[in-house]
């Protein structure tokens, strides 16, 4: 039936013919094929935790503004236990690729463990150690490169500027780097970010710009303007951490996951 006759018929107030149930799941099935980022959100595959934190995390939105297409050749640094991995390698298995590329250690360990017992879902996934420099993925090489919730550790840790580097080497020319971080806001003290958690937009703005990325934009699609930024004991305060345990653990829960920035930069084509 057309919308014409559809409209026709609503006008009049006659009852539109129901459709067949195969054919709304078809039709169901029809969108998802149309959105490939949400099939690899709907997989089956998702371990039910993750998907619960899909409220925070917002990953169609979030691998919608960063442009990732299931083309591409993708690179995600210190991937851990998997969280965007799990959406990330069906989105990219048939047409594109997909680095996860983490530091050495029980954090490389347990992916590995995770990503080799589903060969079907994980078996294109190239798990790689992180070096600097990546010498386990060709300089100029990749579409994109994602980083969630890792800068912090960067900046505490005193590895920012070689880490950059290294993200901007092997990006292609044009490629973008997207990164999602917990937001200090800009009029606090910038010593909280050696021991926080939580960053400034210009802090990381500052970072990439250093390695030579130009800034794109921003999204505000893992805003959360519950979150305070100002906890004794940082961001793990929230969850997923709880690090107070059950002390306050609903008002905690109540707030919700970190507020967060989402940045995205690109690598000058010249």
């Amino acid at each position: 039936m057309n919308r014409l006759a559809r409209a026709l018929l609503l006008a009049t107030g006659l009852a539109l013919p129901a459709l067949p149930l195969a054919a709304q799941h078809a039709d169901h099935g029809a969108h998802k094929a149309a959105d490939p980022i949400a099939a690899a959100i709907a997989a089956p595959t998702r371990t039910p935790a993750n998907v619960a934190r899909d409220r925070y995390r917002n990953p169609s939105e979030t691998l919608a503004f960063f442009g990732i297409k299931p083309t591409q050749t993708v690179l995600e640094y210190s991937p851990a236990g998997g969280w965007y991995t799990e959406i990330l390698a069906p989105l990219l298995r048939d047409k594109g690729s997909f680095y996860a590329a983490q530091s050495a250690g029980k954090g490389f360990d347990n992916l590995k463990l995770k990503l080799d017992a589903d060969p079907a879902t994980y078996g294109k996934v190239k798990l790689v150690p992180w070096t600097v420099p990546l010498a386990a993925v060709p300089n100029a090489s990749v579409d994109t490169v994602l980083t969630f919730r890792n800068v912090h550790n960067m900046v505490m840790g005193g590895t920012e500027a070689a880490t950059f580097k290294a993200f901007f080497d092997v990006l292609k020319p044009g490629g973008t780097l997207g990164i999602v971080d917990h937001r200090l806001p800009e009029a606090r003290d910038s010593t909280l970010e050696k021991s926080s958690g939580y960053l400034k937009v210009s802090t990381i703005r500052r970072i990439a710009e250093a390695a030579g990325f130009q800034y794109v934009g921003a999204s505000e699609v893992n805003a959360n303007p519950k979150d305070m930024s100002d906890w004794a004991k940082g961001v793990w305060t929230l969850p997923p951490v709880l690090t107070n345990k059950d002390v306050d653990r609903e008002k905690y829960l109540a707030i919700g996951e970190s507020d967060r920035m989402t940045l995205k930069f690109r690598k000058p084509v010249k």
